[in-house]
């Protein structure tokens, strides 16, 4: 099994009670929190190492970081390859920064885009800007003219729509 499913039947398994899947996932939320401090304390400087190496410097086990890669993976410059790594694979965290902060915000993880070093890579304006578009991400735009209750039944029946498909039960 690689590392990352290794992860996921931890992370996910449906076996433990819900209490002990709240407290994994606390006790995972405070080393992830405690990662990311230090990680945007110097957001320009590229780290980089193997998995095993990351964990040590960040002074948590090797599932947790795992945890770490597969979460951030989607805001790196260079994605991981988070499905076949091991201990010995070289991974970097190299992150694009308005793309971490959106994503934060579309996990809802306020715990990490509150952070206050978030206040020395982007300015008040940029961070709302950041925030708003996050929160649009998701946005469905109805591209299709929307059917009036007199016009021809988009099923095809050659009925109105109102006396068709739109038929109030």
């Amino acid at each position: 099994m690689s590392l990352l499913q290794d992860w996921q039947s931890i992370a996910y398994n449906q076996e433990q009670s819900q209490a002990s899947l709240q407290a994994f996932w606390q006790k995972y939320f405070l080393l992830e929190k405690g990662i990311y401090e230090k990680l945007l304390e110097d957001p320009d400087t590229e780290v980089k190492g193997t998995v095993k190496e990351l964990a040590e410097k960040y002074d948590i086990d090797i599932m947790p970081m795992t945890g770490f890669l597969d979460g951030i993976n989607e805001s790196l410059k260079t994605p991981n390859p988070i499905e076949t790594m091991e201990e010995d694979t070289v991974v970097s965290l190299a992150f694009d920064k308005a793309l971490l902060y959106k994503n934060m915000i579309d996990a809802k993880a306020d715990w990490l885009y509150e952070l206050p070093q978030w206040e020395k890579i982007f300015d008040e304006e940029t961070r709302k800007s950041l925030f708003k578009e996050a929160k649009n991400m998701h946005t469905i735009v109805r591209l299709d003219k929307k059917v009036g209750r007199n016009d021809p039944c988009p099923c095809g029946s050659g009925k109105k729509y109102k006396f068709c498909c739109g038929k109030k039960n």
